[in-house]
């Protein structure tokens, strides 16, 4: 089955003020980028989408996930992973430790549980595949912040979602590895053919996602 995420016919009201209206598909493996300037919804979207909208913000309209409704379903029941600015890691836990921490507790594509030795093999192979082999027991803070962008990615991916979310992902690295670690996780997306949407305000990630953007006004 393909993969898709939908929104329908959203509304997102701001102390009851419409913000924003949406109605959008995105297939798997394609990238839709949401610009606007601060205070025009962005993270609200995403808040919404995730199920965690703040107070003072309302919305009627559904999310829809590989054609099932997941409108009403707590955040950690909807399998949509978000990536931030910051890494977000754990720093009492190795990389390792990190990413094992939102793997699913059992293989999906079949009736056994991963164990110990089977999960700590799958994130060796993941850390190979974005050149971080080896690192599995090193302490997080002690990386780079492109490397902990890698990590974060991997955990994001290792949990099994469906969609993605990329809050201002790029934003806080330099020129050289903003564009490599774009490239890795759009690369990431396609691989895996989640759809993905993207929130930024920089104009070459949008370039990059090379799919449709909305730009939102004040």
């Amino acid at each position: 089955m393909q993969s898709s995420l939908q929104i329908k016919d959203l509304q997102l009201y701001r102390q009851g003020e419409l913000l924003l209206s949406l109605d959008e598909q995105i297939a798997g493996g394609e990238i839709l980028t949401v610009m606007g300037p601060s205070g025009s919804g962005k993270s609200s979207l995403l808040n919404w989408l995730t199920g965690i909208l703040s107070n003072g913000f309302t919305a009627t309209g559904e999310v829809w996930l590989n054609d099932k409704n997941v409108s009403h379903l707590p955040t950690h029941l909807r399998h949509i992973g978000v990536l931030y600015q910051d890494a977000l890691l754990f720093s009492h836990l190795s990389v390792a430790g990190n990413i094992a921490f939102a793997m699913p507790q059992d293989n999906k594509n079949s009736a056994e549980k991963l164990n110990k030795k089977q999960r700590r093999e799958k994130i060796e192979q993941a850390l190979e595949q974005v050149s971080l082999a080896g690192m599995g027991n090193r302490h997080p803070d002690n990386l780079s912040g492109g490397q902990q962008a890698r990590v974060a990615l991997l955990r994001t991916l290792l949990s099994a979602p469906k969609a993605i979310l990329l809050d201002e992902p790029f934003s806080k690295l330099d020129t050289q590895l903003r564009v490599d670690t774009r490239q890795l996780v759009f690369e990431q997306i396609r691989t895996h053919k989640l759809p993905a949407i993207m929130v930024t305000h920089d104009y070459s990630d949008a370039e990059a996602a090379n799919g449709k953007v909305i730009h939102l006004e004040l």
